[in-house]
């Protein structure tokens, strides 16, 4: 640790430059093995006793492949504190599960989620596109592409999938900021952080609660009426479920999609070869997208008893932190890492996770919206650009909140 100035677990470090991040978590890929951190301290959660800062591409596969050793359930995955028993009453889905439990819940919504079933949506995914692109070319250059584009996609086509009318559209996209908002004073006041959470996850379990008493065509009804060999979601699974959708289903797309034209402003020269084939060069364009965005930072886990991994030995309660973002960086798995290359192959990245039970149930219909988006965007618009973004201040979300746009 003497080698390391930095601290990860300081609010500040995620407010540097892009440029500093890059270069501080090089230098912990280049440790013999990983750093340990402690805690930072916060007022609803008690202060734990520190985390490996796994970072490394093979680290992070094996650690995914073996929930076995490294659990998700025991304090919860999305925080690196163990967070307080209310807060997994709104925030306690599949994420913070291990099986069997996890694999009950996930067999139960995964349907909705196959590639059969995403297919079924894609004439809404084009159409919602072209309406979000025509109201673009309408307001002309220089509005915020974040949210007149990019946060408007994944919002309406998760709320049609779950057969949210357009009137709450609105009050899903704040409290959805709320939550993944970290401490950045935009969304949140940094004195009731916990307070204003904990209300965000009840109005969104009001709400799934009401629509759910009568519910109107779409994935609440047929959750509510799911049925797998005798098992059905219990209402406070429904209410938990219906908030990690609506908030990581909408929050990671679309900082996806934002990042994505901020990476082609970048480098004009993928964006001319992207625009030679757009069949030919868009598919590996959106995994390049999601390589890079790596919209959520990390997942922790737990060490459920003594192990070795990679040469290094891990004890039983300690915490390991899984960090997305610098593995896709890897420079023994990435030519030249950092840089954005629409051609690359293969693409190992784990923008949607890494392997195991824990994979993004998401990744196909993320993988539509961000396809369909950016060909409806270079199709009509071939030379839109995103201006400086103005970034999330979160450790957990890789977001961008505001990027003007011309065209």
């Amino acid at each position: 640790m003497s080698v390391i100035d930095f601290d990860l677990s300081a609010a500040e470090f995620w407010a540097l430059p892009m440029d500093d991040r890059e270069e501080a978590f090089r230098r912990l890929r280049e440790l013999d093995k990983p750093a340990f951190f402690e805690e930072m301290e916060i007022s609803f959660a008690p202060r734990g006793p520190g985390y490996h800062a796994l970072v490394r591409h093979a680290d992070i596969l094996e650690a995914s492949r073996h929930p076995e050793l490294f659990c998700s359930g025991d304090g919860g995955a999305t925080n690196i504190p163990d967070m307080p028993a209310e807060f997994t009453e709104y925030f306690g889905s599949m994420i913070n599960m291990d099986d069997p439990r996890h694999a009950r819940l996930r067999r139960i919504v995964s349907r909705a989620f196959t590639p059969r079933m995403i297919k079924q949506f894609e004439d809404d995914v084009a159409l919602a596109a072209t309406r979000i692109v025509d109201d673009l070319i309408a307001a002309g250059p220089g509005v915020d592409f974040v949210t007149q584009v990019a946060a408007r996609l994944p919002l309406k086509i998760i709320c049609d999938m779950m057969g949210i009318p357009e009137q709450h559209y609105g009050f899903i996209f704040e409290r959805s900021n709320i939550i993944l908002g970290g401490f950045d004073p935009e969304y949140t006041d940094l004195d009731n952080v916990a307070a204003n959470l904990l209300n965000a996850g009840l109005e969104l379990q009001q709400l799934v609660q009401e629509l759910a008493a009568d519910p109107p065509p779409g994935l609440i009804a047929s959750l509510t009426s799911a049925n797998i060999d005798g098992e059905q979601l219990t209402p406070q699974e429904l209410g938990s479920f219906f908030i990690l959708l609506v908030v990581a289903g909408n929050e990671t797309t679309r900082n996806a999609i934002s990042y994505g034209l901020r990476l082609l402003t970048r480098y004009p020269e993928q964006r001319a070869l992207l625009l030679t084939d757009l069949d030919r060069y868009l598919p590996g364009a959106v995994e390049e997208i999601v390589r890079l965005a790596a919209p959520v930072n990390y997942m922790r886990r737990k060490v459920t008893r003594d192990c070795e991994m990679n040469g290094n030995l891990y004890r039983a309660g300690e915490k390991v932190v899984l960090f997305y973002w610098s593995a896709n960086r890897d420079e023994s798995v990435f030519a030249d890492s950092l840089a954005f290359d629409i051609t690359r192959d293969p693409n190992p990245h784990v923008g949607f996770g890494g392997p195991g039970p824990h994979f993004c149930l998401g990744a196909h219909l993320a993988r539509r919206e961000i396809t369909v988006m950016f060909r409806e965007l270079l199709t009509r618009l071939p030379q839109i650009e995103g201006g400086k973004p103005d970034r999330l201040h979160s450790s957990f979300i890789n977001g961008i909140k505001h990027m003007e746009c011309t065209f």
